[in-house]
């Protein structure tokens, strides 16, 4: 993992099979593929693949990225490197959405949370990935410090109740329309589901101006991915 002052940037891209995708043969898809992906690798530190098709309905596949902002030219070389791989490869892959921010450390929370996404470590990575875009009103910006602190703390104490559920945090003011995206890893889908309900309870709720669209994916591996498109008839 990079230095910890430094930020790090996730960019979260949803895609859909080109059509004329479908109309090569096994082998052919497999291979334009696996050459794609290896593109946009190019482009970040790391790369994880996850499956849509089914849980939303204009995309195939999500592909998270992760790059340390080591200095401030990283984010133009990762979007050119990432636009080429892209545009090299619009026969395979329709980019839909994206949603990218970069770390910061919370102003809510002193101590890191044992509970905070680590996107270097594989091993951390889990079956579901949740994510999202997040808005806050501008009353919760003209609210004092501790008024803020305040209902933050019941956020965080009702989070910590589901300790298996990791959330990764990027910062997106003035670089998209959200101001967050929001990340989450987990094992179980209704455990998150439950966290989300309980959360609506809470009085910061009420400062929420936009959370959607919502994104839900399954982690896949490269070669599950292939596997399925090479057995899947056109």
């Amino acid at each position: 993992m990079p230095d910890e002052e430094k930020p790090i940037l996730g960019h979260f891209a949803t895609y859909r099979l080109a059509p004329e995708f479908w109309e090569l043969g096994p082998d052919s898809r497999q291979a334009e593929a696996m050459a794609w992906l290896e593109g946009i690798r190019s482009s970040a530190d790391v790369t994880q693949l996850y499956l849509t098709q089914g849980i939303e309905s204009d995309s195939d596949v999500l592909v998270w990225t992760t790059a340390a902002v080591d200095d401030v030219g990283v984010p133009a070389r990762f979007f050119k490197t990432r636009a080429a791989a892209d545009n090299a490869a619009r026969h395979v892959a329709e980019l839909e959405h994206v949603l990218w921010g970069m770390t910061r450390p919370s102003q809510y929370s002193r101590a890191k949370s044992a509970q905070e996404i680590d996107p270097y470590d594989d091993d951390q990575r889990t079956t579901y990935l949740v994510m999202y875009p997040f808005t806050k009103t501008a009353d919760w910006y003209l609210k004092g410090r501790d008024t803020r602190q305040g209902m933050m703390n019941e956020h965080i104490r009702i989070g910590k109740q589901f300790a298996d559920i990791k959330q990764l945090l990027l910062y997106s003011f003035g670089l998209q329309d959200q101001e967050f995206v929001v990340v989450y890893e987990t094992e179980d889908l209704e455990l998150f589901s439950k966290l989300v309900y309980d959360l609506r309870d809470t009085e910061a709720r009420i400062y929420t101006k936009a959370d959607t669209p919502l994104h839900t994916a399954v982690r896949l591996s490269p070669d599950e991915w292939a596997a399925g498109l090479s057995a899947a008839t056109a």
